[in-house]
């Protein structure tokens, strides 16, 4: 038998019925087995294995053994020339396995194996090779000096971010993730070290295959998908000590006394200094929506009070006394950040409804206070109330522009909706259009085909190889691969072409009732439905002519500036006056034939074609254009084609 794979599975089923998917379809001319070593998973995988996949030779524990125990049960019972220990967040490429098996056939040298590595997002997971961790490589890794200098001879051997990462190289450590060895190696030196239960087995085993004189290769010619490579959660502390300790016996066992201390020295190290960082960033992040409400709130009051001194009360010195600023405006600031703190305002996800009660209840509590206080500390109510709206809108501001900057949408309460293509066809893409329906919170935009020519169904807009431009214009921001249509090759493919794109992948399994991508490691898959956020309904209505009545007051306001860059500029006036009466709106449809069909909007100067950088657009795309806008209304939208369309506004509107 040429080939055995072993995979420890626990609690990942979803994982692993795509992992098994993607095997079977790239072993199918070797002469292989597999076996699975359950460590008494909860999530139905046992039932799962022996419903699809009864070829699957199954070891199912009753306890969790630990990743070394587990994978030793299998290895002693394996068959194969090579073994292959391939964890369950995985999907191999449709030729991986026969170009391995190929490889060690060739290189009689080599002991053991790995291949290029990317994440979920399709970039290149550095830990597909590695140096060994010497006190100075740790060193290096421990204090971020790797990772400063990463392709340095000196500080980038924990990664080797020296050598060519689409080159084979002769390397000393490989990931667990994928790790092809010979099972006549593994049994003249011995399989995993089971003192390691979990992190540290792959590096102990790599560096004994060395010492025994065979040689590690790292192989890029072909690719896998190893999803938990980049959503472990490494930066946490549980993590620190497990990882790090697993490297303290590693160094036990492998380096002199002398190494072994300064290497203990240097782990007790980085336990403290990243248990350190992780808790000082944890108090930065609690406080600094807080301190940041102070400082704006004070800095406020600063200009208030010398405004209400000078111009109302006429004072040519400082009206109020110090201790005004020193102690009754900090408990003032006090009340109001209590008051939001209990009110919610402080809490994730943000709804600014909270903060709005919070900063009232603030106020009202002030105020009660203040007709209670003798006559000499009451210093004015209407500074009380004017701060109190000043405390509002730079909270209301605040939230509203972080929001904007990171999710890119004004949306405060609410996650913004994925906007989804389906790389498919047929049965299979109409398939997971269904699941999207089921849950979550998604305006699905279409779905490209495999074909040559694009499908006259509805929903198609293009075919694969016009994806860039569709995700361009669309405004994608997720995209799901049907792997029942596509090889692992080709959706590997795409995902390292678009990677610059800032879109997120999934991958739909055959048959499969779940959706798996990079940052549902640790759920149950993801669901998706239809989020309708139609331009008809009463406060999106509101919204957009608050809009047109906002956008035409600034532009009012700077018209000089304004009659100068416009190219039409008497048809910029009128359309300024037209928009501002509500005859008319800055952005609406383009009058494709079908805007019947629509909610009625009035005519416009611009529209979402407008946005788009491409000076002609198919009619077909237009019409889309105008159904998501239809369906998916957002002010943002609006600024957007108003800002990138500058120019245009004084066009004459189409009818």
């Amino acid at each position: 038998m040429q080939l055995t794979i072993v995979i420890v599975n626990y609690n990942v089923k979803y994982f692993l019925e795509q992992c098994l998917h993607s095997v079977f379809k790239s072993g199918k001319q070797l002469e292989m087995e597999v076996f699975v070593v359950d460590n008494q998973s909860v999530d139905g995988s046992v039932e799962m294995l022996n419903e699809k996949f009864p070829d699957v030779r199954l070891i199912a524990n009753q306890e969790n053994v630990g990743f070394s125990k587990a994978n030793n049960q299998a290895i002693r019972r394996a068959k194969g020339k090579y073994v292959l220990l391939l964890n369950p967040d995985t999907v191999v490429e449709d030729d991986t396995l026969p170009k391995v098996v190929s490889f060690m056939d060739a290189h009689p040298d080599a002991g053991g194996l790995g291949v290029k590595m990317l994440d979920g997002q399709g970039r290149f997971l550095p830990e597909s090779k590695r140096g060994l961790p010497t006190p100075g490589v740790a060193f290096s890794k421990i204090f971020g000096l790797s990772a400063l200098f990463p392709r340095s001879r000196t500080f980038g051997k924990y990664h080797l971010g020296y050598l060519d990462k689409d080159k084979t190289h002769k390397v000393h450590v490989l990931s667990g993730a994928f790790m092809l060895l010979r099972k006549d190696i593994l049994e003249e030196i011995g399989a995993l070290d089971e003192d390691f239960f979990m992190y540290g087995e792959d590096i102990d085993l790599s560096h004994r295959i060395i010492k025994a004189g065979y040689n590690n290769y790292y192989y890029p010619e072909t690719r896998i998908i190893h999803y938990k490579g980049e959503s472990t959660k490494k930066s946490s502390v549980n993590y620190v000590l497990v990882f790090y300790n697993a490297m303290i016996i590693f160094a036990r066992k492998h380096f002199s006394k002398k190494n072994a201390r300064v290497f203990s020295l240097l782990i007790n190290l980085a336990v403290y200094f990243r248990a350190f960082l992780a808790l000082a960033a944890r108090f930065v992040k609690r406080i600094f929506w807080p301190a940041l409400d102070a400082g704006l709130i004070y800095g406020g009051f600063y200009y208030l009070t010398n405004y209400w001194g000078h111009q109302v009360f006429a004072a040519d010195i400082n009206y109020y006394p110090p201790a005004f600023m020193q102690i009754i405006v900090p408990a003032y600031i006090l009340f109001w950040l209590m008051s939001v703190f209990i009110s919610g305002g402080y809490d994730r996800p943000v709804r600014l409804f909270r903060i709005v009660r919070g900063v009232i209840w603030g106020t009202i509590a002030i105020l009660v206070i203040y007709a209670l206080l003798p006559i000499h500390l009451r210093f004015s109510r209407a500074l009380i109330l004017l701060g109190s709206l000043w405390a509002l809108f730079s909270m209301l501001l605040t939230r509203s522009l972080h929001t904007l900057v990171r999710e890119k949408t004004l949306h405060v309460s609410s996650p913004a909706s994925k906007r989804v293509l389906i790389a498919g066809d047929g049965e299979e893409a109409a398939r997971i259009f269904q699941m999207m329906r089921l849950g979550g919170n998604t305006a699905f935009i279409g779905m490209v085909s495999l074909e040559s020519k694009k499908p006259q169904q509805d929903g198609y807009l293009g075919t694969i190889t016009q994806i860039n431009e569709i995700i361009d214009i669309y405004n994608i921001n997720e995209v799901i691969f049907c792997a029942g249509n596509m090889s692992s090759q080709e959706i590997i493919n795409h995902m390292s072409t678009l990677q610059e794109k800032q879109v997120n992948f999934k991958i739909a399994p055959p048959e499969g009732l779940y959706i798996i991508g990079s940052n549902s490691i640790d759920t149950f898959g993801d669901l998706f439905t239809i989020n309708v956020n139609a331009i008809n309904l009463p406060a999106n209505k509101r919204q957009k002519r608050l809009f047109d009545l906002v956008f035409s007051a600034l532009l009012l306001i700077s018209l000089p500036v304004h009659i100068l860059l416009q190219k039409n500029r008497w048809r910029f006036i009128k359309n300024l006056i037209l928009v501002s009466i509500n005859k008319m709106s800055w952005v609406g449809y383009h009058p494709a034939k079908d805007t019947k069909k629509l909610p009625r909007l009035k005519n416009s100067v611009l529209h979402p074609g407008d946005a788009i950088r491409i000076k002609q657009l198919p009619v077909e795309t237009l019409e889309n254009l105008n159904n998501l806008y239809a369906k998916d209304y957002k002010v943002e939208n609006d600024l957007q084609i108003c800002i990138k369309a500058y120019q245009q506004l004084g066009r004459k509107p189409r009818s």
